[in-house]
């Protein structure tokens, strides 16, 4: 049971929660547009920075059930605390990284706490809007919420482009420690929301733990650093074998736990998988943002302030249209809204498709399409959210939220990291030409079709995605009418 039942939640608590999330998602994902600047002011091989672009969502990944579980016993407010020091140390050790060889080190260390941050700040603040807010009230607080979350990643191009541009990279990440501690400020003396075990003590499931993050970070660098290292090379063998090796321990150690790192339990409920499968795979769709940001800038030769201009419609859209998927979810349910959401998406990655196209064209088409994307998203982002959540025992309000975000959070870092491997792979081909030169016409520079070859296979790749989660809604997610009989 709840240790604070009377407690009802307030602007000034949602607007600091929101503040944490905005650190993970606004600041620290700034990385999809400046990597490209920061790999050539530090000095670091682009291989090694698509690792840091990504990890901060594989770690928030890995560990966000775990902080979910773990808010659910020690307290929400406790946990949201440790995620705001954890953002404060992450944002100062990317702002302060050193250029040349140490900077990798120095840069991925930061970028894991501020995975470890979002794998705090989360959960938590989930169980907290479930806990401290009832019926419109919780669905006006998910919305605020996702504007941080999906709104936060909305802007971050833009955002990052602009800093980038005036003030220089590293300042995002001192503005974001700046963020952090105000939001720490404005949390403080809030009632602390936790779960009374049942049953005594719970233990954690340190194997489900190990084991699941062995598999995790082998995949990382398997597709990070694939294509440099060989797919065949004997250290790639190696980390596929991890990977099988580990992942099938993983699946035997939770299978019949009683206290599972993943309850297997709580995908019993075909609305919280769902809910849960086409949010990674949307969020996976981030990767459609780095493919297509990297190739303007690469490609195209637009600068990150120039290319991440181009994405303010898809900000504006976020903003615009999510208490639009409020309301479509108050009246057709989650099922509608979310299908809805995903064809608005892979309509928006149609639009890229055509790199062949002169680079002023193809700007247009860009524009057009991230505003449809931030639509797709905003029509998904709360009945997804409302689904899982209200599908949720409150005992397992945490855990269970953990298990969703760390599908937001893994498909990011999954998506981000397959895409950026797909056209780093084949943008580097050593051919005079791309590997479509022959099916496609490619109009205007002929140095650079290898590169526009190469994205498009990456997008059609996040086109793939988007199709999975539409067939997982439509299997999973029953229609309103199936729920009322």
């Amino acid at each position: 049971m709840e240790q604070v039942l009377r407690y009802k939640g307030n602007d000034k608590l949602l607007f600091g929660i929101i503040l944490g999330v905005l650190a993970f998602w606004l600041f620290a994902q700034t990385t999809l547009n400046i990597n490209v600047d920061m790999a050539k002011d530090l000095r670091m091989e682009t291989s090694m920075m698509n690792i840091a672009v990504s990890i901060t969502s594989l770690f928030s990944g890995i560990f966000i059930v775990v902080m979910g579980g773990l808010a659910d016993l020690l307290g929400r407010i406790k946990i949201i605390k440790i995620g705001f020091v954890f953002s404060i140390i992450g944002s100062l050790l990317v702002g302060l990284a050193p250029a040349g060889a140490m900077a990798p080190p120095v840069l991925i260390t930061g970028r894991i706490f501020q995975g470890l941050s979002g794998a705090c700040i989360m959960p938590a603040s989930l169980a907290l809007l479930k806990s401290y807010w009832e019926g419109n009230g919780r669905q006006r607080a998910i919305s605020l919420w996702s504007m941080g979350s999906w709104g936060g990643s909305g802007f971050c191009a833009l955002f990052g482009g602009l800093m980038a541009q005036n003030l220089g990279w590293r300042y995002i990440f001192f503005a974001s420690a700046v963020i952090s501690v105000i939001g720490l400020l404005m949390i403080n003396n809030t009632p602390e929301s936790k779960v009374s075990p049942s049953g005594g003590k719970k233990k954690s499931d340190i194997a489900g733990i190990f084991t699941f993050m062995v598999v995790m970070i082998a995949l990382q660098i398997l597709v990070s650093k694939g294509n440099e290292m060989g797919w065949l090379s004997t250290v790639s063998l190696i980390l596929i074998a991890l990977t099988g090796v580990f992942g099938t321990i993983f699946f035997l150690i939770e299978k019949n736990k009683e206290v599972a790192f993943i309850d297997f339990k709580l995908f019993k409920n075909s609305t919280f998988t769902g809910a849960t499968i086409s949010n990674f795979l949307l969020n996976g769709v981030a990767g459609m943002l780095i493919v297509s940001l990297r190739l303007l800038q690469v490609g195209g030769g637009l600068s990150a302030q120039t290319s991440g201009l181009l994405t303010l419609g898809y900000a504006l859209a976020i903003v615009a249209f999510i208490r639009t998927g409020e309301k479509l979810l108050q009246r057709f349910g989650p099922r509608k809204p979310m299908i809805w959401g995903c064809f608005i998406v892979a309509i928006s990655i149609m639009l890229l498709l055509p790199t062949n196209l002169m680079t002023g064209t193809y700007e247009i088409l860009a524009i057009i399409s991230y505003t449809l994307f931030g639509v797709g998203l905003a029509f998904y982002a709360t009945p997804s959210t409302d689904a899982a959540l209200s599908n949720l025992p409150e005992s397992q309000a945490g855990a269970g939220s953990g298990i969703y975000k760390m599908a937001s959070s893994l498909g990011a870092a999954f998506g981000v990291a397959i895409s950026a491997g797909i056209f780093t792979g084949l943008s580097s081909i050593d051919t005079p030409g791309s590997i479509l030169d022959n099916v496609i016409t490619f109009n205007g520079r002929q140095d650079n079709i290898s590169i526009r070859g190469a994205a498009i296979i990456a997008l059609l790749f996040n086109l793939l995605m988007v199709t999975a989660a539409i067939i997982a809604i439509a299997k999973t997610v029953p229609k309103e009418e199936e729920k009322i009989r």
